[in-house]
């Protein structure tokens, strides 16, 4: 662009396109988000609805044959990656984190990079290792620029509540907020410092590490959190 406006290097400019793209920004002058990924329509051609989500209703019974069904795509035309859990059946503890981000989908991985690095050390802290827990996300798909709709939170939730059951953890922590109100009813803030049970499985609910990391101040709290888990007294 001309004028004597301040000028920027090419990466500053591709972080900005891409920070455009994720806010739906896709013209200089328009008031309406344009959905980058739709298939354009041939004339005459009536617009095809979005695929229905899989219904909770075709869950297998094993945590194996689960794990196969959530690896399929969770849309009709592939669009979305899914993000599979790690981890064996009845691990001492399962981490439900909330929606993937770009670093945990590029790794195939709930947590991922820097956010994993300080998960594992959260995890030590109570004498756990990594292979003592089950990884997952609440919203199991990547897919760039959406957000779920709340039905789809709330099959999202189903979804997860099955999960559970099948993998049979010994306790659960959910990282976010997200995971606090699809599966407790409850923000993060209403939720933390108090013992709850999902399926039968004693939960709390504390940061996100990706949060922690901007937030380090806040990692006193996490470790209260995690206290408050391994008290079975409480």
């Amino acid at each position: 662009m001309g004028g004597l406006g301040p000028q920027i290097d090419g990466a500053e400019a591709l972080s900005a396109l891409e920070w455009w793209l994720e806010a739906g920004v896709d013209a200089v002058v328009d008031e309406r988000p344009r959905n980058w990924l739709q298939e354009k329509q041939k004339p005459g051609r009536e617009p095809e609805s979005e695929p229905a989500p899989r219904s909770t209703a075709e869950i297998p019974g094993t945590l194996e044959l689960f794990r196969l069904w959530l690896a399929r795509p969770n849309t009709s035309d592939g669009r979305s990656k899914p993000i599979l859990p790690q981890g064996k059946e009845g691990a001492e503890v399962m981490l439900i984190a909330e929606a993937p981000g770009r670093e945990e989908a590029t790794a195939e991985a709930s947590i991922a990079g820097d956010a994993a690095t300080l998960m594992e050390r959260m995890l030590a802290a109570i004498g756990l290792d990594r292979a003592q827990a089950y990884f997952a996300n609440l919203s199991c798909f990547y897919s760039p620029a959406a957000k779920p709709a709340p039905k789809d939170l709330e099959q999202c939730a189903s979804t997860m509540r099955r999960h559970i059951a099948l993998a049979k953890p010994k306790r659960l922590i959910l990282l976010g907020d997200a995971p606090a109100r699809a599966l407790l009813g409850k923000s993060l803030a209403e939720a933390r410092g108090l013992v709850h049970r999902i399926e039968g499985v004693r939960a709390i609910v504390t940061f996100h590490p990706r949060f922690l990391l901007d937030r380090p101040s806040d990692k006193a709290r996490a470790w209260k959190d995690l206290l408050v888990l391994m008290d079975d007294e409480l």
